[in-house]
């Protein structure tokens, strides 16, 4: 009977320690509330909803976890799903872990993963885009910016002091059948005889310090399948069908704070390069500069300013936001915002990123104003 006992008191103490050595975490956030868009579609129509994707940040749950291999070395997972909190609906072309599903390792030299992940072109503006993916933000204007992930991808990361280096290689950028915005159209992946079709690659040199930072980032994206890059602005997307035709977006941005205040700026370059000699070339801009203040330890304020400017198609945009967050304690808090965005004459840019269906007529302005509550676990 003892000897018995001290086996299972053994066997009991090897799972505890075997169970030590992993960690698992759920966590998740739920964001929702109502939003006024003015001059809403074309006619002028004004329209008040509950939006379909975001408020402050998008609505997503997700597990992450981590297993010690010993020697410094770990396996890591994560599988974070997006959905629209007004009615339950899974985000991302109802993909179920749509935001991210990916699976690596990770040491004091970097973490390798592989899987469906952010490009380096989302860790690049995570510090100085200030109000990030906001209803009302960056992602408005091209939401690769504030997003960006890739299918069948290979990613590269390490921090070395306040040094970041990444990379990021995808054999297919876009599996899905119905395509996400920010890659908009299906680019499954390489064919034979088309090595480069619906390739992906990213790269980043990031550096921050404990008042300040700065980073750089580039990306290219090659065409096939139906893919097309579209630029928001009311004009037709360019065609990339071609493995030869490239979308490339490049960073340069950095972030400073000082005394509560922060501030934060860049620019992000966009230049769309199909093969066929019949389609023009499209080079875009966004340019943006924001500051967050807390003025108290539950108030916070902050803002951002917007221009982006299309040569190409003569579009050009100049979008400003202020937001208000009161947090109602470490997890909850209620939000009150408003935007306003001034299309030049051949431009049809929206402020919304509430889920469509607010574009406004060509040369009008638009403002909005959103309230919402989130609460995150």
């Amino acid at each position: 009977m003892k000897m018995q006992y001290w086996v299972a008191a053994g066997c009991c103490a090897l799972s505890v320690s075997a169970y030590a050595k992993t960690s698992i975490t759920l966590f998740g956030i739920i964001d929702n509330g109502i939003e006024y868009v003015s001059n809403a579609n074309p006619a002028g129509e004004k329209l008040v909803r509950m939006p379909a994707i975001t408020g402050e940040l998008p609505s997503r749950w997700g597990v992450r976890g981590s297993e010690d291999l010993g020697g410094n070395l770990q396996a890591v997972f994560t599988l974070e799903s997006g959905f629209n909190a007004r009615d339950g609906e899974l985000g991302l072309a109802n993909r179920l872990f749509g935001r991210q599903a990916w699976v690596g390792l990770a040491s004091p030299y970097g973490q390798l993963s592989f899987g469906r992940q952010y490009t380096m072109t989302s860790w690049a503006n995570k510090d100085s885009d200030i109000l990030g993916p906001d209803i009302f933000g960056s992602g408005a204007l091209d939401p690769a910016y504030a997003n960006a992930r890739s299918d069948n991808a290979i990613a590269y990361k390490g921090k070395f002091n306040g040094l970041t280096l990444g990379a990021t290689y995808s054999f297919g950028r876009e599996s899905s059948a119905y395509g996400t915005t920010p890659r908009q159209g299906p680019c499954a992946g390489q064919v034979a005889g088309a090595r480069t079709q619906c390739r992906q690659w990213s790269a980043l040199l990031k550096y921050d310090a404990s008042s300040f930072g700065v980073a750089a980032a580039y990306d290219e994206q090659r065409g096939g399948g139906n893919a097309a890059a579209n630029f928001f602005d009311g004009i037709a997307p360019v065609p990339l069908t071609n493995a030869a035709d490239k979308d490339i977006r490049m960073q340069l941005n950095g972030w400073a704070k000082l005394r509560g205040l922060k501030v934060g700026g860049g620019w992000a370059g966009r230049r769309v390069r199909p093969d066929s000699p019949a389609i023009a070339n499209v080079y875009a801009d966004l340019f943006y500069l924001g500051a967050s203040y807390p003025v108290t330890s539950s108030f916070i304020v902050d803002g951002e300013v917007f221009r982006v400017v299309n040569a190409r198609h003569n579009t050009r945009a100049t979008m400003g936001t202020l937001r208000s967050t009161y947090l109602l304690s470490a997890r909850t808090a209620v939000y009150l915002q408003g935007a306003y965005l001034a299309n030049s004459a051949q431009a049809a840019y929206t402020l919304s990123t509430g889920g469509g269906g607010t574009t406004p007529a060509k040369g009008a302005s638009q403002l909005g104003m959103a309230a919402g509550i989130r609460h995150s676990f």
